[in-house]
């Protein structure tokens, strides 16, 4: 009955809401909090601005895995992903070409790229289980170790450590309690948000008796980026490119190394033969095409209008290809 998918769809659209709300006030207690510990401001920008953005993915990705549905998970990844370049990326560069100047960035792009096979290679023997999930969380401490040491050795001069130095002073200046107040409501209301996006994308996958994956890769992926993508289009206005690009690359190692391995330790699974022969390949080739739109071309590396243009009609299409593939069966 119709009645069946109207709560659900009422609960997942209010759970996408207040996830990308308590998204924000989340990072800005938790780079508030950073700031009365007296942390670096470079590790503030790698942990919370850089890695801070991909807290709804994470938490979507522990409740679907605890709930049985790592299907949900891993589609949140890979879509999510997929977002990020081709929705992020692309509608940012639209609003206002891209130029990049951190070398640390240059140097980040290789290693998103060789994250991505590494993953592809896990997934081979189509699934992901204990051993995969460590594997990754390995990875995941040897690469914040290596920016945390990257950005804390980075020249001030250096675009980077500029434009995250304003990002902080634009953050509103709270006092340690209401620091501790915003981390901790934002944390819980984002974890109960997560909750109820998991729940009802669920019940509207077995309404519509489609795979919990295409769920992933599409409501969820995107209702999850939509934090990047105020990030993004505000950095953009600010221009402070450089930020935004670290914050992209930073959410999609993140997902890639601490996401992903969620299902793999909460739930063990076999992956979709779709989303290993399709869905994957796709987020790594716009991985790929990130890299080549963002190389030098005459002395400088910038993502033109057209280039934007590109990577959105690239989402746009994978979205419509969803589409009809979940019409299939």
């Amino acid at each position: 009955m119709l009645t069946s998918l109207v709560l659900p769809s009422i609960v997942l659209l209010i759970g996408l809401v207040l996830l990308v709300w308590s998204s924000d006030i989340f990072i800005e207690g938790a780079a508030s909090t950073a700031v009365h510990l007296n942390v670096s401001p470079l590790i503030i920008g790698v942990v919370v601005l850089g890695f801070g953005t991909s807290a709804p993915e994470m938490l979507v990705a522990i409740l679907a895995s605890v709930d049985n549905s790592p299907g949900l998970a891993i589609g949140n990844v890979v879509g999510s992903n997929i977002a990020n370049i081709g929705l992020v990326l692309g509608v940012t560069a639209i609003i206002s070409p891209i130029l990049i100047k951190s070398s640390l960035l240059k140097r980040e792009f290789p290693i998103l790229i060789v994250i991505s096979i590494v993953g592809a290679l896990l997934m081979l023997d189509n699934d992901l289980d204990m051993l995969d999930g460590t594997i990754l969380v390995v990875l995941l401490i040897i690469v914040m170790g290596w920016m945390i040491y990257a950005n804390k050795t980075m020249p001030t001069s250096d675009p980077l450590a500029e434009e995250t130095f304003q990002e902080l002073e634009d953050l509103p200046k709270l006092s340690k309690t209401k620091a501790w107040v915003f981390l901790f409501i934002g944390l819980t209301i984002l974890m109960g948000s997560a909750k109820m996006m998991v729940w009802g994308a669920v019940e509207v996958a077995m309404y519509f008796q489609v795979p919990e994956m295409i769920i992933g890769l599409t409501i969820i992926a995107v209702g999850t980026s939509l934090p990047e993508l105020a990030a993004a289009i505000s950095a953009a206005k600010k221009g402070e490119a450089d930020l935004m690009i670290g914050n992209i690359l930073g959410s999609n190692l993140f997902n890639l190394l601490a996401v992903m391995s969620m299902p793999a330790l909460l739930a063990p699974s076999i992956i979709e033969k779709n989303t290993l022969l399709l869905d994957y390949p796709i987020m790594l080739a716009l991985t790929v095409a990130m890299l080549v739109v963002a190389l030098p071309f005459r002395g400088k590396a910038i993502i033109t209008r057209f280039e934007g243009f590109l990577l959105l009609s690239t989402f746009v299409g994978y979205m419509i290809f969803l589409y009809f593939r979940a019409a299939s069966g």
